[in-house]
């Protein structure tokens, strides 16, 4: 099996089939690495630029869906294709990291790629991307639509008063809602801390 046979083999598993030419064809043009990787709290993907040598390198989370993984996978791209073009002259998300990613997302909005849903929240998103998509949350709601979730739901689901499980070990008790954020209060500690409405977590019993 040649590079490009394992690079599409590979992308089958993490994004929609007919995204995949595109993909592998932008690995091999821009000559990048893309690892995947464990599930980070703090990011979904990551672009480093080249060091000593050594070729790009794209990291995304290996637990999103495919939609998810490939709106990530072209935000990188995009800092990537900026980057040849402007080095480190601009903002990590200015103007013209903006301009990279809508003409890149370009290609795949489509709905042999994505379910019509999504290509509506993301054309309204990408009128003016973020850093993340998940600080659109119109955007990141009809993504997590198309989750695989067996145990957890969405806080935004539950009712003022339910005690639920957050990152497996920490209990809290959801409450009111102060703008975009839930007020919930950890059982053990007694600490108030805001939530996203759109976290994942476990009912443990509810009001």
């Amino acid at each position: 099996m040649n590079q490009v046979d394992r690079n599409q083999f590979i992308l089958h598993k993490y994004i929609p089939e007919k995204a995949v030419p595109v993909i592998s064809e932008w690995i091999f043009q821009f000559d990048f690495k893309l690892r995947i990787k464990k599930s980070r709290s703090t990011k979904y993907g990551d672009y480093r630029p080249p060091v000593n040598g050594e070729n790009h390198l794209i990291t995304i989370n290996y637990d999103m869906n495919k939609y998810a993984f490939l709106i990530t996978l072209v935000h990188e791209i995009a800092h990537l294709s900026n980057y040849n073009k402007n080095k480190d002259r601009v903002k990590p998300h200015g103007d013209e990291w903006k301009l990279h990613y809508k003409l890149l997302m370009q290609r795949f909005l489509i709905p042999d790629i994505f379910p019509v849903d999504i290509i509506t929240a993301l054309r309204k998103y990408m009128n003016n991307p973020a850093a993340s998509s998940c600080s659109d949350h119109n955007l990141l709601r009809v993504l997590k639509k198309y989750d695989i979730r067996q145990d957890t739901v969405l806080l935004e689901e539950l009712s003022i008063g339910t005690i639920f499980r957050y990152n497996k070990s920490r209990d809290f008790i959801k409450g009111e809602q102060i703008r975009k954020r839930f007020k919930c209060k950890e059982l053990v500690t007694n600490r108030v801390y805001l939530f996203n409405p759109l976290v994942e977590v476990l009912v443990v019993n509810n009001p």
